[in-house]
């Protein structure tokens, strides 16, 4: 029957998704099209633990785990000697679908010694599709397409509260723009002046927020030094759940090719994103108030552009 995997009705699913916070949304499009064709069923991520909570308990997972846990460690070793409470977990599965770099298949043979009813190996790789299409290539293994893929997040009530804590008293009413000067490598990031130019431009009419993570100390210091004396916010330190429901309020988003980018386009915030160079186009984020714009002449004119685009849309 249709609604049946392997002649169970509710049947249980683990995705495994190590990977950066722009792989995992990328991939938010496969799961949610396991939920949607089977609504009853559990789904598990064993994951990073800071980046599936994205998706715990808020539509896609009825759980996690973390994929950083001691006793995972021999099932990347050739005939290791498998933890029992594990061999357990994953037999318990119907379906398990890993995204994971196994070039010589050990993590998948071990997998298979605890039992799964069906394992689904996909290369993390992105190479000829774009992203959210390839991730959801190895679900017509379950007879289940998927047209057009759209990364969606779904902040949850708790994350929603304490964005309003965080943005309480701040801009008097005004809209806020968010920018991300940084990204995972410095190749990746928009020069700082140009930045500079893009906030001074967006503070005539708005309340900016700026974004910084471990990885974006320099970006952030060059941005302050561009910016001295005029008045902005910083958003540190909060965890990616309460970023997502930050941005989900944000007027405009502005940012490279990063995490931080996919996920500002995946709770529907007006999203400019700026491509360099050696950034794939099979990573570009998409969406009706989503624009794209490669680094090179003019290129702030076209950022400004984007931005009227986004917010009108």
């Amino acid at each position: 029957m249709a609604g049946y995997i392997g002649g169970v009705s509710q049947p249980r699913f683990l995705f495994v998704r190590g990977g950066a916070i722009g792989d995992f949304i990328m991939t938010l499009p496969a799961i949610g099209a396991v939920r949607e064709r089977w609504p009853e069923s559990h789904i598990e991520i064993l994951g990073y633990p800071h980046i599936i909570e994205l998706a715990n308990g808020r539509y896609y997972a009825d759980a996690t785990r973390s994929i950083e846990a001691r006793a995972l460690a021999q099932f990347f070793v050739s005939g290791g000697s498998l933890d029992s409470a594990l061999v357990d977990y994953f037999g318990s599965f119907n379906v398990v679908v890993s995204y994971l770099y196994d070039p010589d298949e050990v993590f998948a043979e071990n997998i298979r010694r605890c039992g799964v009813r069906q394992l689904i190996t996909s290369s993390p790789r992105v190479t000829e599709s774009p992203a959210a299409q390839h991730y959801c290539k190895p679900l017509e293994a379950l007879a289940l397409y998927v047209d057009k893929p759209q990364p969606r997040l779904f902040p949850s009530q708790a994350d929603r509260d304490a964005a309003e804590r965080f943005l309480a008293g701040y801009g008097s009413g005004r809209r806020i723009a968010v920018v991300h000067p940084g990204s995972g490598g410095e190749k990746k990031n928009w020069p700082a002046e140009k930045f500079g130019e893009i906030c001074r431009w967006l503070m005539d009419s708005t309340s900016l927020l700026v974004i910084q993570g471990e990885a974006d100390e320099e970006a952030g210091r060059q941005l302050v030094k561009i910016l001295a004396g005029r008045e902005f916010r910083w958003a540190k330190g909060l965890k990616l759940v309460e970023l997502a429901a930050v941005l989900q309020r944000s007027a405009v988003y502005v940012g490279n090719d990063s995490g931080i980018t996919h996920l500002a386009v995946a709770v529907g915030a007006p999203t400019v994103a700026i491509f360099g160079p050696n950034s794939s186009s099979l990573w570009h984020p998409v969406g009706e108030r989503v624009r794209v714009v490669s680094m090179g002449t003019d290129d702030v004119a076209q950022v400004r552009r984007a931005v009227d685009e986004v917010v009108a849309a």
